[in-house]
């Protein structure tokens, strides 16, 4: 396991996300759980995570999936980010203003250079899939 306790992996993930750059649109993400290699957390949609048509915007879709996907690299025993080599998001449903969604990142596989990870994106209330995305992440050596 990483050198990060919970406690500590829940602050340094306020700190990030309290950020004034473009992370700053996940301010209202909070972490419900960490173990090593797997990280959920919970986001309510408001208006400002919103596309034209009221729903969430893909790219926050995107974010997310690089963003929470990472943090669970970091909660490893390596615990180092890695860069992004490849991102595929899966769209499969709408999540709509005052929905609350689950974000769930699994890293799936951990070398020497190289990290996959797996995130689902869920209605909290349904269950229902909202996205799923896959990252791939160079480690170096």
């Amino acid at each position: 396991m990483s050198s990060l306790t919970i406690h500590s992996f829940r602050e340094m993930m306020k700190s990030l996300l309290s950020s004034y750059n473009f992370d700053r649109v996940l301010s209202k993400m909070t972490v419900l759980s960490a173990t090593p290699g797997k990280v959920v957390c919970e986001m309510k949609i408001e208006e400002e995570h919103t596309n034209r048509g009221g729903t969430l915007h893909g790219g926050l879709t995107a974010t997310l999936v690089d963003v929470v996907s990472t943090a669970a690299l970091l909660y490893t025993e390596r615990g180092m980010p890695g860069v992004s080599v490849d991102m595929n998001i899966t769209y499969m449903s709408a999540a709509k203003i005052g929905e609350e969604i689950l974000i769930t990142a699994q890293i799936l596989k951990q070398g020497r250079s190289m990290a996959f990870a797996s995130v689902d994106v869920t209605n909290k209330e349904t269950g229902k899939f909202v996205a799923q995305g896959r990252h791939t992440k160079y480690l170096g050596q």
